[in-house]
């Protein structure tokens, strides 16, 4: 990445960075925004309320497509580990991303979710690197510390640092506290400590999970886990709804593939639960993969 102090604004979280980069897009002159085929709709519905409109992209087995990209103002993208399917964008479709962004103004928002817990494979780089002048680095501590430090940052080109910052106005967001003891983390290591611990952690848990539906549900196919906190679990057609009701009468709060899908996505249907493995206390932790498997097909 290519990270200065002057373009670098601190936000509350991901979800505090686009509200503040909503409305500074549309003054620009934007008015639709790219998003990936499944997503949160959390942030299609910022984007939205900014009076922006989301369209959706395509999606095969290089990850999200870039070719429908065309008179949209900006894409925001998951890369290095596509929420919630699982995989990195293409090498290819990184450099195609980026030459759009080149050829029409774009811009490319990137949300590095959860690229720090890789397990399988060499970190993969940011797309920032390859053009600083035309994609937005968003970043967050909500996977590697916690969710409720609302704690996130954008790294952002030079000529729109200062538009955000003016909207950000003189109010901080987040608590000079908060961001003084990340600092202290960074700084002593403490932090790099942190995620190592719980990389080595998590990793066993993806392993304990794909160990298990092996086992006790051979017809389920795990994907997405070379990093990250979740797993897709692709079930046989037609029967997400009724293992996520299952999955309800055990106790367990599950979303099905289809809960993440754009409304406008043509992409192909698919059954699969998304199931993460960050949350449950490692007391917990038994019982609710128990359970799990208790409820696959």
């Amino acid at each position: 990445m290519h990270a200065d102090p002057e373009n670098t604004v601190v936000s509350a979280g991901f979800s505090g960075a686009l509200r503040l980069l909503g409305p500074v897009l549309r003054a620009r002159g934007v008015r639709t925004v790219a998003v990936e085929p499944y997503g949160l709709d959390l942030y299609r519905g910022l984007l939205e309320n900014a009076g922006l409109t989301t369209t959706a992209l395509a999606y095969d087995g290089l990850g999200t497509e870039p070719s429908p990209l065309g008179t949209e103002g900006a894409v925001l993208l998951t890369p290095a580990h596509q929420f919630p399917m699982g995989l990195p964008l293409h090498p290819d479709r990184r450099a195609a991303v980026v030459d759009w962004a080149r050829r029409t103004g774009a811009l490319v928002l990137e949300d590095d979710y959860d690229g720090e817990f890789r397990y399988d494979r060499q970190p993969v780089g940011a797309l920032q690197g390859l053009d600083p002048d035309r994609v937005v680095y968003l970043g967050t501590a909500s996977k590697s510390l916690a969710p409720g430090i609302r704690l996130g940052w954008m790294v952002l080109p030079p000529d729109l640092a200062e538009e955000v910052t003016a909207a950000k106005g003189h109010s901080d967001t987040v608590g000079v506290l908060e961001q003084l003891t990340l600092a202290e983390f960074l700084t002593s290591g403490a932090y790099d400590r942190q995620v190592r611990s719980a990389r080595l952690r998590y990793r066993r848990r993806r392993d304990a999970l794909a160990a298990a539906v092996a086992d006790r549900a051979p017809g389920v196919r795990v994907t997405g886990i070379a990093a990250g906190l979740h797993a897709v679990l692709r079930l046989p057609p037609g029967t997400e709804p009724a293992v996520i009701q299952a999955a309800a009468w055990q106790g367990l709060a599950l979303h099905g593939l289809s809960y993440y899908r754009h409304p406008k996505s043509t992409a192909e249907h698919l059954d699969a639960l998304v199931v993460g493995y960050g949350t449950p206390s490692d007391s917990a932790w038994p019982a609710a993969l128990e359970a799990l498997c208790r409820v696959l097909p």
